[in-house]
């Protein structure tokens, strides 16, 4: 990297940059917040406060409860969490096989296997040529002692979007729990826990402009998971360690102006503010990563909008 004098970072389906808001948020968490949240005096109160709002606002975002959020160390782990928790549960009802697609990311694919070793059986669903998972096939392959399963809601590798809600609604009919990775697709499609029918989602910072090392699990209220990391009572006695606090604070006037947008447009009955609002903000963040040569590139993905790209660039000031 020395030896470049310009790097072009294209790559945001492995990570993006940290968007300047998140790292100004991060920056406070850091220099005011630097109590432990579990301890019960001023400054962990302080530091309490930043995860119990972050945990808030990711709650809000998928239309959740702030008590079925859990923060974990990366998508990894809540992938893992989500499979092998429900998989340890439910062997002790004679559940012992679960359902997933045959290109599923490692982290859902790797903890399959090493359920299979344990004795599990695993049925892997092929997709269609195109690339995607229909329903009937889920449905197909249910069987009385299916415990869990778990299809990703967007592709990391080809980007296909799967159809959530309706392998969801099967799940649901057949009293199958359902968990879907939506680490690639948060922030491109718009998710709705409870409209898609998911019991479990799982969730990275890292993919839409937050800091690395910040994972979320969705789990529905009653769903009983097996811990996978004991220690101390964090996150409701189900994960162990401290939690990340400068990591889960999430700038809260970006999700604000969002909201506001929304909320005006309802009332005046305008259609497309949040998405003209969500056009400047995208503008107004690549305009500074540009003017303070943060990096050299970006990468933008406007799945399902991508006729907005050129008014994003020209907001920016960027010629294409």
């Amino acid at each position: 990297m020395e030896n470049m004098e310009k790097v072009v970072y294209l790559d945001n389906a492995a990570t993006t940059p940290c968007a300047p808001e998140a790292l100004e948020m991060m920056v406070k968490a850091l220099s005011g917040a630097c109590g432990n949240p579990s301890s019960h005096y001023s400054i962990g109160y302080e530091a309490k406060e930043f995860v119990d709002t972050g945990r808030a606002q990711v709650a809000k975002a998928i239309n959740a409860s702030p008590a079925e959020i859990f923060f974990t160390g990366c998508g990894s782990e809540a992938d893992n969490w989500a499979v092998k928790g429900t998989a340890f549960t439910k062997a002790r009802q004679n559940k012992k096989h679960l359902i997933t697609s045959a290109f599923e990311h490692h982290a859902i694919m790797h903890s399959m296997a090493a359920l299979e070793r344990m004795g599990f059986e695993v049925t892997y669903i092929k997709p269609t040529t195109e690339g995607y998972i229909r329903p009937e096939d889920v449905e197909a392959a249910i069987r009385p002692d299916t415990a869990l399963i778990s299809i990703m809601m967007a592709n990391n590798e080809i980007g296909t979007i799967q159809p959530i809600r309706e392998i969801g609604a099967v799940c649901k009919e057949k009293g199958v729990l359902f968990h879907t990775d939506a680490v690639q697709a948060a922030g491109h499609v718009k998710i709705d826990v409870n409209e898609m029918n998911i019991d479990m989602l799982s969730l990275s910072a890292h993919k839409f402009h937050g800091p690395k090392g910040v994972g979320m699990l969705y789990a529905r209220r009653g769903i009983i998971l097996t811990n996978l990391i004991e220690g101390g009572a964090q996150e409701r006695g189900k994960r162990g360690g401290t939690e990340n606090v400068p990591g889960i604070a999430v700038p809260q006037d970006m999700i604000d102006k969002l909201a506001a947008a929304a909320a005006e447009g309802k009332e005046k009955g305008v259609k497309g503010l949040p998405m003209q609002l969500g056009i400047e903000m995208a503008a107004e963040m690549i305009a500074k990563i540009k003017d303070e040569h943060l990096c050299d590139g970006v990468h933008i993905m406007a799945i399902g909008a991508e006729k907005n790209v050129p008014a994003i660039l020209e907001k920016a000031g960027v010629t294409i």
